[in-house]
């Protein structure tokens, strides 16, 4: 079975290709060994949109704004991993 891609749709107009290119690289270190690739695609029209395996786990125009890396780590871990424990990532968010 091949590992999952994930994609990452970013606004040219906006000049989000470093944030974009930002999340990839902390997706393929945390993932190192789940993942199959991490494709930036270009877009326009304010998109930006993180999708894995097609499935869209962070959409700018659906929850406004940008995700936090912890959170983003986290939606894609549960769809790549999900009996992984993220570490001291995963610690400093929990609640309580």
């Amino acid at each position: 079975m091949a590992e999952p891609r994930v994609e990452i749709e970013y606004c040219t107009q906006c000049r989000w290709l470093l944030r974009a290119g930002w999340m990839a690289q902390e997706l393929l270190t945390t993932f190192p060994a789940e993942l199959g690739e991490v494709a930036l695609v270009p877009g326009h029209g304010g998109v930006f949109e993180v999708r894995v395996e097609g499935e869209t786990v962070w959409s700018r125009a659906v929850e406004g704004g940008f995700p936090d890396l912890p959170e983003l780590k986290r939606r894609v871990r549960d769809r790549v991993a999900p009996s992984r424990h993220l570490g001291h990532t995963e610690k400093a968010d929990a609640p309580g």
